[in-house]
């Protein structure tokens, strides 16, 4: 794979994405130095840490780790702020640097912390999941999930750097990849190239080497969203599709992981936009056909869309009291904004679910 830079600017802050391989050796060693006696930190968790710790050592001595559990139910404040007071005892300075090894758990509290810390230091994402390379990582948006509602306390913050490197996709199980490519069809759903793309390559999905060669294409159409429209006033709300069902599918408590909730949203609000707005039925099609083909495998038909709706009038997304906001697909590489009383989102939820 050749290395690849991509170049963004949001509002006074440029980011600079590098896809390659050997990141550690390439881009984190020659960085040592600064990093250490107070002028970073890394921040992983358990999974992350086991599976790169003699990388870590060998390439990083001296600089502090601070490990987090692994897992969605550790992405609160009590993390943010063990890992905020580990900064000021290692007495991280104001022109010190955050490093975020780790997917997108890590990447979102470590960004946060970053924001936080003496009004903002430097951040360096390196996202080891396909999730947190072709979406998470990029863009600045970080959070915390706060009384039973994801995201709810965050800030907008682009990391100085994202250093994306395929190398570390070959640990991840074919679950972590369904998750990945969660976000890669909802770029698709963005972009028509793409999607031609992923659709006469279905059989490579879950090839290593073809998700490296997208990679790149995917950081680039999200950067572009993103420069364009840095805090979501408007254009980036496109980014937003399948969410708002897929986010409330994940807080019901269905055994599925971000990019399949994802994915399961972007399959319920395909067929919303039927009902509501004017599309393109072949295209839809294709377009459930592709998710469909992804989601084999999950068990993904157990929703309690009822739970799942209610859940949705949390979503931070909805602007009107009692009614919900959604981004669906309409036509290749074309969205739509809809806003549906509670009632009807809640009836179309449960008509979708008995068809699927």
């Amino acid at each position: 794979m050749k290395t690849e830079r991509i170049k963004g600017k949001v509002s006074a802050r440029e980011s600079v994405v590098v896809c390659r391989k050997d990141v550690f050796r390439a881009e984190l060693a020659p960085r040592r130095d600064r990093l250490s006696g107070g002028g970073g930190i890394l921040f992983t968790d358990s999974n992350v840490y086991a599976l790169y710790r003699k990388k870590i050592e060998m390439n990083l001595a001296g600089v502090p780790v601070f490990v987090m559990p692994a897992g969605e139910e550790h992405k609160n404040e009590q993390t943010l702020f063990s890992l905020l007071r580990t900064m000021a005892e290692h007495g991280l300075r104001r022109n010190s640097t955050l490093v975020a090894l780790g997917g997108g758990v890590v990447g979102d509290i470590g960004g946060l912390a970053a924001s936080l810390y003496m009004r903002g230091i430097a951040c360096i994402q390196v996202p080891t999941t396909l999730l947190a390379q072709v979406d998470s990582s990029v863009g600045g948006k970080t959070a915390v999930d706060f009384c039973g509602v994801k995201n709810l306390v965050g800030a907008f913050y682009p990391p100085e750097f994202v250093f994306a490197d395929p190398s570390f996709l070959k640990t991840l199980p074919p679950r972590e990849i369904r998750c990945g490519l969660g976000e890669i069809i909802k770029h698709a759903a963005l972009n028509a190239e793409l999607f031609d793309l992923l659709s006469q390559n279905r059989e490579k999905l879950f090839d290593l080497n073809f998700l490296g060669e997208i990679v790149p294409k995917n950081i680039a159409i999200k950067a572009d969203v993103v420069r364009r429209d840095p805090t979501e006033k408007g254009l980036r709300r496109c980014l937003n599709l399948g969410h708002t069902t897929g986010h409330a599918a994940e807080l019901s408590g269905a055994d599925l992981s971000h990019g399949e909730c994802v994915l399961v949203g972007l399959l319920y609000e395909s067929r919303i936009a039927r009902k509501y707005s004017d599309v393109d039925g072949e295209y839809l099609s294709a377009l459930e056909e592709l998710i469909r083909f992804v989601l084999a495998g999950a068990d993904w038909k157990g929703i309690d869309v009822g739970h799942a709706a209610r859940l949705a009038l949390l979503d931070k997304k909805n602007t009107k009291q009692g009614e919900i906001t959604l981004t669906v697909p309409v036509k290749k590489g074309e969205y739509a904004m809809l806003e549906l009383p509670f009632a009807a989102y809640e009836r179309a939820l449960s008509e979708i679910g008995e068809s699927l």
